[in-house]
């Protein structure tokens, strides 16, 4: 076949067509690609052109665990502070390592708490009482003594904040004043106390598995976090909220479960979120803290390992989050909520300076 010259006129009527139509298709390339570029930024979709205002929160967890950790640590309430962007704090357990867990101690975190200049949520860790019975905390402790004590400093006063101390909604008068709920931004948020590993289930010194007092304190805290949980989605449901955010200390999809011994203590808190979360509209949030290592993902999603380890069906508009701790705990993970976006989260991690 004989190859037209360059620059020689289109002489048959294929040619002049195939010329048009790669003209054509060359044309709309362009057209989209500056489409794309000049194209806004995603815009809220408010109704009736009422929009919240959108805010940040930071979220950190698993520290101070080291002696530099506690030292350098006003340092990080100073940063966190000085983020204009911030309306709350929330820290997801775990205030101190393996280590001591004497009152003095906690009564230390619980200045630093209050050096926070935004209002500040805590859920309790199992460092911090569940595992006091080891002799690293310094005399075996009764762990239910501990987490007696660690309700007398940091919750004090129930129904407030530590920080900066606004109202919440909390658990109090069922006993349980750790367990706080709150709306902003059209967003519901929770704190529940679940702990790692086995949600305080591991048995304590001569012991072969939990004590009857032990049993007890896992079931009435393992139900009274899932009242908790369903009262928030009935107020965020109530209320036509975008969103809702859950937070805990325990990570009840930690790659390292074994599935029978492990799983097994959160297996009603997990059938919890997914039912409430199946009859949801918008998006649900889980952040947690327990595993140190940075994670997002969809638990529950189609596919996932976790539906036959909790038996429960596939969902899709949950996502948990990890966060940093513990030596990886070089940063605070701001979280920005806007509430009529399509995304309503948007979460990066922020590096603490001179770490």
């Amino acid at each position: 076949m004989r190859r037209r010259a360059t620059g020689a006129p289109l002489t048959t009527a294929g040619e002049r067509w195939a010329f048009l139509v790669t003209a054509v298709l060359v044309l709309a390339v362009v057209l989209l690609v500056r489409q794309a570029l000049q194209a806004p930024p995603e815009s809220p979709q408010c109704p009736d052109n009422d929009c919240a205002e959108p805010f940040s929160f930071a979220v950190i967890g698993d520290y101070p665990y080291s002696e530099a950790q506690q030292k350098e640590m006003p340092k990080v309430v100073d940063q966190i502070n000085a983020d204009p962007d911030l309306a709350i704090i929330a820290h997801l357990g775990d205030i101190k390592s393996e280590g001591a867990c004497s009152t003095a101690y906690y009564r230390q975190i619980k200045a630093q708490f209050d050096r926070f200049a935004d209002p500040l949520v805590y859920t309790f860790g199992d460092n911090e009482w569940t595992d006091c019975f080891r002799p690293s905390s310094g005399r075996g402790y009764n762990p239910l003594e501990r987490l007696d004590t660690i309700r007398g400093i940091f919750v004090a006063k129930a129904g407030r904040t530590l920080g900066k101390s606004e109202p919440v909604t909390s658990q109090a008068k069922e006993g349980f004043p750790e367990n706080v709920r709150y709306d902003r931004a059209n967003v519901s948020f929770a704190t529940f106390h679940a702990v790692g590993p086995r949600n305080g289930l591991a048995p304590w010194p001569g012991q072969t598995g939990p004590t009857a007092a032990q049993a007890a304190e896992v079931r009435e805290r393992t139900a009274a976090a899932n009242e908790h949980i369903r009262a928030t989605f009935d107020t965020a449901r109530e209320k036509r909220n975008r969103a809702v955010v859950l937070m805990t200390q325990a990570d009840m999809f930690a790659p390292s479960f074994r599935v029978t011994a492990d799983a097994r203590p959160y297996s009603t808190i997990v059938s919890t979120i997914a039912e409430e979360a199946a009859d949801f509209s918008g998006p649900v949030y889980l952040f947690n803290g327990d595993s140190h290592e940075y994670v997002s993902e969809q638990p529950l999603a189609k596919g996932s390992k976790w539906l036959t380890t909790y038996d429960v069906p596939a969902v899709e508009n949950l996502t948990r989050i990890t966060i940093d701790g513990d030596r990886n705990h070089t940063n605070y993970l701001k979280v920005t909520i806007r509430p009529y976006f399509t995304k309503v989260l948007a979460y990066t991690r922020v590096p603490f300076i001179g770490q």
